[in-house]
C-alpha cells in the first residue's frame, strides 16, 4: 500500500514587503506554486484551517517591542511578507499506483480485478521536500526580481 503525508517548508530571512495586496498576493502565489505539485491536495501558510477554529484575539499576531509575538499569519500579512518567518504546510496523497488489489469499473461498467506489480515507491514525501523547497524558492526570487523592477 502507500502513505500520504504532511511536509512543511520554512522559509527564513525574508525581508518586508515581497507581495502585492491585491492581485500578486504572496500567499497565492505560494499556494498556487504549491498546489501545481503533482500528489499535492492541500496547503495551508501560517496557522492555515486552525485558524478557522480560533477567535480574532487568539489569531491576532501581537505587536510587541521586538515584533510579533506570535506567528499565526506564517510570516505573510495582507499578501506581503511582514519579516517573519514564513511556515507553509502542503497535504501530499498517497500514491496511488499500488500493488495492493483493487476493483475498478471499465469502459463497459464492468468490474475487473487491477494490481500494478513493480517497483513502488510508498510515500511521495521524500520527493515532494525538494520539490517544494524548489517551488517557493522560485516564488521569493520571482518577486524579489519584480520588486526590483519596480524600484
Amino acid at each position: 500500500d502507500s502513505l500520504g503525508g504532511i511536509v512543511e517548508v520554512l522559509v527564513k530571512n525574508v525581508p518586508m514587503g515581497l507581495g502585492e495586496p491585491v492581485f500578486d498576493k504572496l500567499d497565492a502565489q505560494l499556494a498556487k506554486a504549491v498546489m501545481s505539485v503533482g500528489a499535492v491536495k492541500g496547503v495551508e501558510i501560517g496557522a492555515g484551517f486552525k485558524a478557522a477554529s480560533m477567535l480574532g484575539s487568539e489569531n491576532n499576531d501581537a505587536i510587541g517591542q521586538e515584533g510579533f509575538e506570535t506567528n499565526n499569519s506564517g510570516g505573510i500579512l495582507a499578501g506581503i511578507s511582514n519579516g517573519d518567518d514564513i511556515i507553509i504546510r502542503a497535504a501530499a496523497k498517497p500514491i496511488p499506483s499500488i500493488e495492493v488489489e483493487q476493483e475498478p469499473v471499465d469502459l463497459s461498467g464492468n468490474k475487473r480485478k487491477v494490481s500494478i506489480k513493480g517497483r513502488h515507491d510508498v510515500a511521495a514525501i521524500p520527493r515532494i521536500n525538494v520539490v517544494l523547497e524548489s517551488m517557493t524558492s522560485l516564488v521569493i526570487a520571482d518577486l524579489f526580481l519584480r520588486q526590483k523592477a519596480i524600484l
